[in-house]
């Protein structure tokens, strides 16, 4: 019989996630798909997050719903020019977003996600390295910000993200009389970080949201794809949480990619149809593991 897994991030419509075996963020999947006894693993999600299956799984079929869900971190990254880029720094360790492609996680020394950046930079500094990072400019200058870094950064940005700014998010908090709150995915821009009560991965912004112990008329605003709301309102049901606004009268910002994954794409990835993560050689497959595996060693027994 065949064995499907089926993986769904956050960001997926709430009827997708219900589809799924597991839905988490990209450190939790990761981990998933790396262990999953699978013949076949369904990531409802974005091609370098099926991608990373594949690595972590090369003996299952990882199939994509939608050959076209990428991502702008992607798309805005020349693999050749960041070859250049990386060998101008001979001397710094590169360390990469887990929001890449397998060519690009293949130049990298470390990969990081949302969830462990922080800590596995502050490692590398500990140690007395120079890093560069790519490919996220705003997570990137948001790390030299808050750690007084120096590191060079890759100039790409999450087209999701990168639409939030201080201007409607003031707007936005004048017209409430209470308290009010306002967390971030650190993939925004630097203002919008710098005025933010927390700033963490999605799932870490998920675990605030259940965590919150504060006035429950307050307003929490969310900067982030809006996919995750419907876990952070079904976690808490009796707080006011919105979207944070793009710009003025604006509550929705959505990842077109994500919103790929519809019920009858999934369901016939199910099936064994759809893109399959089948054209990554044996040595971009090994080439990009071992930095992967670096992050998932660091994370196992740093967060356990």
């Amino acid at each position: 019989m065949t064995r499907v897994v089926t993986l769904a991030h956050y960001y997926t419509q709430p009827e997708i996630q219900q589809m799924a075996d597991k839905v988490g963020d990209s450190l939790e999947l990761s981990l998933y798909a790396r262990e999953a006894e699978a013949d076949i693993i369904v990531f409802a999600g974005v091609r370098f997050m099926a991608e990373t299956a594949k690595i972590l799984n090369p003996n299952a079929r990882v199939i994509l719903p939608d050959a076209q869900s990428t991502c702008s971190l992607v798309t805005q990254t020349d693999v050749a020019a960041l070859r250049r880029w990386r060998e101008s720094y001979p001397d710094h360790v590169h360390v990469s977003y887990i929001n890449s492609s397998a060519e690009h996680k293949a130049l990298s020394d470390w990969i990081v996600t949302s969830r462990n950046v922080d800590d596995i930079i502050a490692h590398l500094y500990e140690q007395g390295k120079k890093v560069i990072f790519s490919p996220d400019r705003n997570m990137g200058a948001y790390l030299n910000f808050q750690y007084g870094y120096d590191m060079p950064l890759w100039s790409a940005v999450c087209e999701v993200h990168d639409k939030f700014n201080e201007a409607a998010l003031k707007e936005a908090f004048a017209a409430v009389t209470g308290d009010k709150y306002l967390i971030a995915h650190p993939e925004s821009p630097l203002p919008v970080l710098t005025g933010a009560d927390y700033v963490g991965s999605t799932s870490g912004m998920l675990n605030w949201i259940k965590a919150y112990q504060g006035d429950a008329a307050a307003v929490i605003f969310v900067a982030t794809e809006d996919g995750i709301l419907y876990n952070m309102r079904l976690a808490r049901p009796d707080l006011d949480i919105r979207q944070a606004p793009i710009y003025a009268g604006c509550q929705c910002n959505s990842c077109p990619y994500m919103k790929m994954n519809t019920i009858e794409a999934v369901k016939r990835a199910q099936a064994g149809q759809g893109l399959e993560i089948d054209y990554l050689t044996a040595e971009q497959m090994d080439d990009a593991r071992l930095p992967i595996e670096r992050m998932l060693e660091f994370s196992q027994r740093y967060y356990q």
